[in-house]
């Protein structure tokens, strides 16, 4: 299997896509084990910050030494010279926090996985012209489930994942996965600043376990 077809396959069998940046490079890949630990085999590393590039490549390194299967993609991408250099850098797929037409068309030269960010159903079916097989809805908090409910029929052949407040929280979760998404992006209610920080990666191992569990118990109710 091809590796966007594959990558298109596990985020939805994960349910969740965790996603964060922080300046310290070991802190970055403390957190990258902490999350492979709990079971987790896609990640989204955001552009935040100058030291993103620097972090993105030495986490590359441990992917392919240490964490089999683990794909590691980068989010924050607002134009084609950034993609092409965490391409060069050896992103498994792109994530972008809007829908950019350079950066869809790089990405797809290299036979690569995007995932624009949309907000409105224009953008969406922009998105959806241009090739977009999965569309991260952002800012979630701002949409919310009600949004794709409206939304999500004009729309079968896509995949939707909400990224930004989604919390770890059964009810607010399940009203996403009820709305009909995929999976779910969870950033900073996840993986927190004060745990970045404290360096906690023992509960950020144990937030995203509960994190996968809460989604199993949706997606399969007893």
């Amino acid at each position: 299997m091809e590796k966007k077809a594959a990558i298109l396959d596990l985020i939805p069998e994960q349910g969740i896509l965790p996603l964060y940046f922080y300046k310290d490079t070991n802190v970055s890949i403390g957190v990258l084990k902490a999350l492979y630990e709990a079971g987790i085999r896609a990640v989204e590393y955001t552009n935040r910050g100058a030291a993103a590039l620097t972090n993105f490549k030495e986490m590359r390194k441990v992917c392919d030494t240490e964490l089999k299967g683990m794909y590691l993609g980068i989010g924050t991408i607002k134009n084609s010279d950034m993609a092409k250099t965490f391409i060069d850098a050896g992103a498994d797929y792109i994530i972008s926090p809007g829908l950019i037409e350079s950066v869809a068309k790089t990405a797809d030269l290299y036979n690569m996985l995007w995932v624009p960010g949309c907000m409105t159903p224009s953008e969406i079916i922009q998105a959806e012209t241009m090739g977009a097989r999965m569309i991260k809805l952002f800012p979630g908090n701002i949409l919310g489930p009600g949004f794709l409910s409206a939304i999500k029929e004009i729309f079968p052949g896509l995949l939707f994942m909400p990224t930004g407040g989604v919390e770890l929280d059964k009810d607010n979760i399940g009203a996403w996965f009820k709305a009909g998404v995929c999976a779910v992006g969870m950033g900073s209610k996840l993986i927190t600043k004060q745990l970045l920080e404290e360096q906690n990666y023992q509960q950020i191992a144990t937030d995203t376990v509960k994190a996968l569990e809460i989604i199993k118990s949706i997606k399969s109710p007893k």
